[in-house]
């Protein structure tokens, strides 16, 4: 369901897969598609018309479009099975993707990756997230007082959670950075920064996930859930997966319940209400210079 006007003007965004080809490959085996098509489609349900075009900046072949960045609204960095401290090319072509864009002040959409990279660019630092890895869902996140006055974050309650899979996390703030978000495991699970001429949002958590989409990646980790003793075996990892694919599919309230699971997971307006605060602003945005 669309979060913006129809007479809203067609943004044409660039999405960055952030995973490189056997990461990719990985995704497409699993889940029919790459991270970067699966924010594509997230994109065309809640703002139709919108044009994407996806982007593997991890690979030395890939190029932009003609026209570069300057054909586009914003940028999209999606997730990763990369680290920013193995500064490997496949990463580093990321981070010179994103330090073009917010130096040429194209505002910038991140989520998990996409937030490691923005940090890393604006001179902060990320490494191991210090108190534990989060999979499945991060719990009682909480606005802070930039949070609760920001746009990115409009339509969020004080406390709530949000589908999450990382281990690593930012440990150092950038200047010109404000935290939005944080739970009692993470210090930054949402956050707004300004570098060069641009502007960033961005979560540690996943707020483009569908609950199946979290499903098959709570099975692709199921080794890291149980060594990180968040689940007891994969028999546990896999009982939870069922769950979330039963309600991706409808209502449960007994699973729901089971689970703990409220309206900010289970509705998908509401669980994806970061990137549609986004995308309201580039309309608004456009708007202006219409």
């Amino acid at each position: 369901m669309s979060n913006l006007p129809e007479t809203s003007p067609v943004l044409h965004l660039l999405i960055a897969d952030g995973n490189d080809r056997a990461g990719r490959a990985r995704h497409r085996a699993a889940r029919g598609r790459s991270s970067a098509e699966s924010f594509a489609a997230v994109i065309a349900d809640l703002a139709p018309g919108t044009a994407c075009h996806c982007l593997a900046p991890a690979d030395a072949e890939a190029d932009l479009p003609p026209g570069g960045l300057d054909a586009y609204d914003g940028l999209i960095f999606t997730g990763s099975t990369l680290q920013i401290r193995d500064a490997t090319p496949e990463v580093m072509r990321q981070v010179a993707l994103m330090r073009t864009a917010l130096e040429a002040g194209l505002p910038v959409l991140g989520s998990c990756w996409g937030l490691h990279v923005a940090v890393a660019v604006a001179g902060g630092s990320v490494g191991e997230s210090p108190r534990g890895p989060e999979y499945g869902l991060a719990r009682g996140l909480a606005l802070t007082a930039a949070g609760a006055a920001h746009p990115f974050l409009a339509g969020r309650p004080a406390r709530y959670d949000a589908p999450a899979i990382h281990c690593d996390a930012v440990t150092a703030l950038p200047p010109d950075a404000a935290v939005l978000a944080a739970n009692d495991r993470l210090d930054v699970q949402a956050l707004a920064l300004r570098f060069g001429a641009g502007t960033f949002w961005g979560t540690q958590y996943h707020p483009e996930l569908d609950l199946d989409d979290l499903a098959t990646l709570l099975r692709l980790s199921a080794d890291e859930v149980v060594a990180a003793g968040l689940q007891p075996d994969r028999a546990a990892v896999e009982a939870e997966a069922d769950d979330l694919d039963a309600l991706a599919r409808g209502p449960d309230p007994a699973r729901a319940e089971r689970r703990g699971l409220g309206r900010e997971v289970l509705d998908a307006t509401r669980r994806r209400r970061e990137i549609g605060n986004f995308l309201g602003g580039l309309v608004g945005t456009r708007a202006v210079g219409m």
